[in-house]
């Protein structure tokens, strides 16, 4: 159709990552691939309320993260939202039949699993039910730092082939690796730390068991990733752009410790404002 109408525009949607990746070459100079990220928490809230408020650049809201706060704030509760969009407000989707959305989940992330990974990536399927383990293994965690020896000798995998499949659990956007260094990564590097890919899954795969800690990073991960790079650095800090540090926790953690300190930072969750270097966390939910 490209080839034979050359006045025609053509848009095109797939839901499968891996089968977008796979058909990149026959593409190539055909087509321009866009991934589209799941609902910021602020598109969340324009589906919600129908109030809408611009995004923000991570910039603009380190220095002004009090005005926009304020701003949201005079028009809804933002903390009344939070936890359903942590929840269920991910998928667009999660309108259409709520009481069945974390099901609906479960099957988009077992046809990735049961059929694209071993069709697309030839992983073996007898490994899939202690791939699925995993998933919630991750989901529980607090968070999840993989020690590949041990979970090897569980699932029965060699090292390279373990690692191999959360590059491809990645790939998918089920998981999302953090690395301390970013540069120079390979596929068969072993992540410092392993997230699900959006707080949503967390809530599908282990329903009652979903870790706080683990949600409120997961979240920060997932919003901050779309436009920055995000590197691990080391007990709940997390480095942007090579540039600003964070610490993602409660209202109650201290400041103390990173006054004066450039480019360090809270973000909070459970408050409606921040102070200084204190940011609120739903406030990260605004970056696009």
């Amino acid at each position: 159709m490209y080839d034979d109408f050359p006045e025609l525009k053509i848009v095109f949607t797939g839901s499968s990552m891996l089968e977008i990746l796979n058909a990149r070459a026959d593409l190539s100079r055909r087509a321009i691939i866009y991934h589209m990220q799941g609902l910021s928490f602020r598109e969340f809230l324009s589906f919600q309320t129908g109030q809408n408020f611009a995004s923000t650049t991570l910039l603009n809201l380190i220095e002004n993260h009090i005005e926009i706060a304020r701003e949201v704030n005079s028009k809804l509760k933002p903390l009344e939202h939070f936890h359903q969009y942590l929840s269920s407000g991910y998928f667009p989707f999660f309108r259409e039949v709520p009481e069945l959305y974390h099901q609906r989940l479960e099957e988009v992330v077992n046809m990735t699993l049961e059929i694209e990974l071993p069709l697309l990536r030839k992983l073996e399927v007898s490994y899939i039910p202690k791939i699925k383990q995993l998933l919630q293994i991750i989901s529980e965690s607090v968070p999840f730092i993989p020690n590949v020896s041990k979970l090897c000798e569980r699932i029965g995998i060699n090292r390279n082939t373990f690692i191999a499949y959360l590059f491809f659990l990645q790939e998918a956007h089920i998981t999302k690796n953090l690395y301390k260094d970013i540069k120079g990564i390979t596929q068969l590097q072993k992540p410092d730390k392993v997230y699900l890919e959006n707080t949503n899954f967390q809530f599908a795969f282990s329903p009652k068991n979903a870790d706080l800690g683990n949600l409120r990073e997961t979240f920060f991960v997932n919003q901050m990733g779309h436009e920055h790079t995000v590197e691990y650095i080391d007990k709940g800090y997390f480095r942007i752009n090579r540039e600003y540090s964070f610490e993602v926790g409660g209202k109650n953690k201290a400041a103390e410790q990173i006054q004066g300190v450039k480019n360090n930072f809270i973000a909070a969750d459970d408050i409606e404002y921040g102070n200084d270097k204190k940011i609120p966390l739903w406030l990260f939910g605004f970056l696009y």
